[in-house]
């Protein structure tokens, strides 16, 4: 991946991504749209009826209303069926979702959470049930065509294609929950949501302006958690409006607590608080939408799970290890650690601490080097991913590789007494032992 370099951050970004971790917002735009097309079909279906009436097309009408009357029992079949069924999938999901929780990390749920797949059924389903309610309501009791006032035709035709899409939808799924099951398709998806934070997270210029020097503090004010993300382009406006510069003192991820300084203000006064309102999000759990680190730290808490003595599966380790290598090897050559955020001028008004090389490297190696004593496909991994990231890493970031692999050694040759273990835990394996 290259870099492409500093893309101004979009205002609603924030926003957005704190409604695709929600489960509710979807459903309840979903029953919005069922309203306003359930108004739409009744207004078509009082015109169609109208109109066979001013053409004395009585026969026609009747042969409608005959054509309703049959679609009312699929109608309230659909309507008395739907919500057991909705009950019944979403159980056996959960148990799904539990279960790969457990064998993988209590972090994979979020995966679920944010599934686009998962909210469209949900939402398709509870449409298709309160639509069905709606239609039943606008059936009459009144059969003679000369004075109805409306067959819901229209509305009986949407309600079979709502149906009709929560059949597809539940096949696609189930598929989707089943492969949340499995080991690959999820380091999978946390590898490629770790790219998409990379792609759109700014890689501050190094050797920026130097900063004045700081004249004041804001303190974190409400509830104690996880720093999840900041409204930068808030925060670079308020600093703008108010000519200074604004350092965040948190990284992404950290845990913050109430009276704890957040921001510093360099060279003048604090931004009035209503322009920094909304502009820092504090959560109880850690997301990806700007924590690179993230993606690493959910990809070594499933490789320890399966090099634990409970689960005892190193091939799930050596899997997590080619993600972690993956990602590393995309930010190998690219500016780390610190951002500058610059305004429409060029000019620096927002200063962020981020991870450095030597910081990711840890994170990825580190806790499970401790753990591969007597799992020689995990070590023969380990030392080919650290081969493989030593040739592409210029000179100045091979310091903490060559480190991990030394200790890797010392690991192996420590807790391995036979010669020839060694050697062969020590041999370079991209497949661990294909």
């Amino acid at each position: 991946m290259t870099d492409r370099g500093y893309r101004p951050p979009r205002p609603l970004s924030p926003l957005r991504e704190h409604l695709r971790d929600t489960f509710w917002f979807a459903p309840t735009m979903g029953f919005v749209c069922v309203f306003v097309l359930w108004l739409g079909a009744t207004e078509v279906d009082d015109e169609i009826v109208s109109l066979f009436q001013r053409e004395e097309a009585y026969d026609e009408l009747a042969e409608l209303i005959s054509f309703s009357q049959d679609a009312k029992t699929i109608v309230t079949t659909i309507s008395s069926a739907m919500m057991t069924f909705i009950g019944v999938v979403f159980s056996i999901s959960l148990v799904a979702v539990q279960m790969a929780s457990g064998q993988l990390t209590p972090r994979v749920v979020r995966i679920f959470v944010r599934s686009r797949i998962s909210k469209l059924t949900l939402t398709v389903f509870l449409a298709t049930f309160l639509f069905s309610l709606l239609v039943l309501s606008s059936y009459e009791s009144e059969t003679d065509p000369r004075r109805v006032v409306s067959v819901p035709l229209v509305q009986s035709l949407l309600i079979l294609l709502l149906l009709g899409m929560s059949l597809l939808l539940f096949v696609i799924y189930v598929s989707a929950t089943l492969r949340l099951m499995q080991v690959g398709p999820v380091v999978d998806r946390i590898a490629r949501d770790s790219f998409r934070v990379l792609g759109r997270m700014p890689r501050g210029p190094q050797g920026a302006d130097e900063l004045a020097p700081e004249t004041a503090r804001v303190m974190h004010e409400g509830r104690a958690g996880v720093l999840r993300d900041v409204n930068t382009a808030r925060l670079v406006r308020a600093a703008r409006r108010q000519d200074v510069v604004l350092r965040l003192i948190p990284r992404i991820g950290d845990f913050v607590v109430p009276g704890t300084p957040v921001l510093a203000v360099h060279g003048g006064t604090v931004p009035p608080r209503n322009r920094l309102r909304y502009a820092v999000s504090v959560s109880v759990e850690r997301t990806l939408h700007q924590d690179l680190a993230f993606g690493l730290r959910q990809l070594t808490d499933i490789a320890l799970r399966g090099l634990s003595t409970a689960v005892n599966d190193p091939t799930t380790a050596v899997q997590c290890l080619d993600r972690s290598v993956q990602i590393l090897a995309a930010v190998v050559r690219l500016p780390l650690g610190t951002v500058h955020h610059r305004d429409r001028a060029g000019r620096v008004r927002l200063v962020q601490d981020g991870p450095g090389w030597e910081d990711l490297v840890d994170l990825a190696f580190e806790e499970i080097r401790w753990c591969v004593a007597g799992s020689p496909q995990v070590t023969r991994r380990l030392v080919a991913g650290l081969d493989d990231l030593l040739l592409l890493a210029p000179e100045e970031r091979k310091k903490p590789l060559i480190r991990h692999r030394a200790l890797l050694v010392q690991t192996v040759e420590r807790t391995v007494p036979v010669t020839a273990d060694r050697e062969f835990a020590l041999l370079p394996d991209r497949q661990g032992i294909g």
